[in-house]
């Protein structure tokens, strides 16, 4: 649980004077600040240890990878393959259970968060913070007088790593020529660039949003 210092300190750093954390936005917040009001910080850093090492990861792939804390007030569907392709997400969540899920609608997923629950993802799966039981993203179900704010966790997991691709199920499709003229990070989906509807999480092309 997190000490209620902590909270305080989180809930007024997204504030409106301050981030003005925005439904449907995720950001960063400071975890060296947090980390001098969170005396547990490492007995949560040790459990998903230890839940890693149990899929076969090995010990030291959280300790080799970045560290952030994030807040959300829900999140728009998105994927972030193009920014964070060489990695995997591996979240976890520490704030208590607010009827918020994390959906997957590629693969018709959907994970109840709450104070404990740990997900490792694809950066390239589409993927939100919706209302429990909702077909979709909706910012009014996030009203500023709702408290649905999520704190979480979140380490970059080297997807080269050949337990982790073996472990999601990451093959790898490697097109050199194609590659060679891209100047930015895209994901393409059936030979074209490709976006994600920020509403439905449905697919479309990358000029479609």
């Amino acid at each position: 649980m997190l000490p209620i210092r902590l909270s305080v300190d989180c809930e007024r750093e997204i504030s409106p004077s301050r981030l003005d954390l925005q439904p449907g936005a995720v950001e960063c917040l400071s975890l060296a600040r947090a980390r001098t009001r969170w005396p547990d910080y490492r007995v949560c850093v040790q459990a998903v240890s230890d839940w890693t090492r149990s899929l076969g990861l090995g010990d030291g792939v959280l300790g080799a990878s970045d560290t952030n804390l994030m807040a959300c007030r829900g999140a728009h569907y998105h994927h972030d393959g193009a920014h964070y392709g060489g990695a995997a997400f591996c979240n976890l969540f520490v704030s208590e259970d607010k009827g918020l899920d994390l959906h997957f609608p590629a693969t018709g997923q959907r994970f109840p968060l709450g104070r404990g629950t740990v997900v490792l993802f694809d950066t390239g799966q589409p993927h939100a913070v919706v209302q429990r039981g909702g077909g979709g993203f909706d910012v009014a179900d996030f009203s500023p007088g709702r408290d649905c704010t999520q704190l979480f966790l979140t380490w970059e997991l080297p997807i080269e790593d050949a337990r982790l691709a073996r472990l999601l199920g990451v093959t790898f499709d490697v097109d050199p020529s194609t590659a060679s003229q891209i100047q930015q990070p895209q994901v393409w989906l059936n030979g074209a660039p490709a976006s994600v509807c920020p509403d439905s999480g449905r697919w479309c092309a990358a000029d479609a949003r």
